[in-house]
């Protein structure tokens, strides 16, 4: 098999085991408590990220097969076999659960390769907004980054990586807007790249760059500079990391509202 493939496929399990990690736990969640709302919170977050890896597994196909399992687990049958809304959210976890295992099925098979050809394809491009055309592929291998460390657990490493994103993205958008024009929006001197982290996401929602989304921000993601490798030791939870990733996207949107 080609490397590049064997690579490809290989980070697709990483993730597909992840999420079914992740999964297990937000059902025990729910059979604990299905009217918490930190686990339904949590069942939202993860039945998203399931989404975006069953859409990308598919090449973005409706009609593929994992695609319409993953569908059909939201569903309920009726007596008559008929589809009706209304599953309880632990089946329905349950039932993505096994749409999980197909896919690692699927990409592990020995005999005629795996069955899904979208591993094959190189994944969505999220960064064409950025404007410096050098910074993008970067990001875009940040960002898979980011995601996979999550789903190992490296809470510490994912957020530091989406703080470092989202510090590179906002940083090139008020790049582009330039400094003059920043001026009326209250920004320190000097270069951009000199300001505080903080200091450039202010700065870019008063320019109205973004909006107010960045407020979500865990404390100790605004301060993800100060540690890490000879940095101080904090305990970054899966919580930080996932919020700092939340924030990510949403401040993804605002610099590109047309996607």
């Amino acid at each position: 098999m080609d490397e590049t493939l064997r690579a490809q496929i290989d980070s697709h399990l990483s993730r597909l085991h992840g999420l079914i990690r992740r999964g297990r736990q937000v059902r025990d969640s729910l059979l604990a408590d299905a009217s918490s709302g930190l686990a339904i919170a949590a069942t939202r977050v993860w039945q998203e990220e399931c989404g975006v890896t069953i859409n990308q597994l598919s090449g973005g196909s409706k009609a593929h097969w994992l695609a319409r399992s993953f569908s059909e687990a939201f569903l309920m049958r009726s007596a008559a076999g008929e589809a009706v809304e209304g599953a309880a959210p632990e089946e329905i976890v349950q039932r993505l659960l096994e749409v999980l295992e197909q896919a690692v099925a699927s990409l592990s098979r020995k005999d005629d390769g795996p069955i899904i050809s979208a591993s094959l394809e190189p994944p969505p491009r999220r960064f064409d907004f950025v404007h410096n055309a050098e910074l993008r592929p970067i990001v875009e291998q940040a960002y898979t980054d980011s995601r996979l460390a999550l789903e190992q657990g490296d809470y510490d490493v994912a957020m530091r990586t989406s703080c470092g994103i989202l510090e590179a993205i906002v940083t090139d958008a008020l790049e582009h807007k330039g400094l003059s024009a920043l001026a009326a929006s209250g920004a320190p001197e000097g270069r951009i790249a000199d300001w505080p982290f903080e200091a450039r996401l202010a700065v870019a929602e008063r320019a109205g760059i973004i909006r107010g989304g960045y407020a979500r921000l865990p404390a100790v993601a605004r301060a993800y500079r100060d540690h890490g490798e000879g940095g101080a030791e904090v305990t970054v939870t899966d919580r930080d990391a996932r919020q700092a990733g939340q924030v990510l996207r949403v401040l993804m949107r605002d610099l590109n509202p047309g996607r």
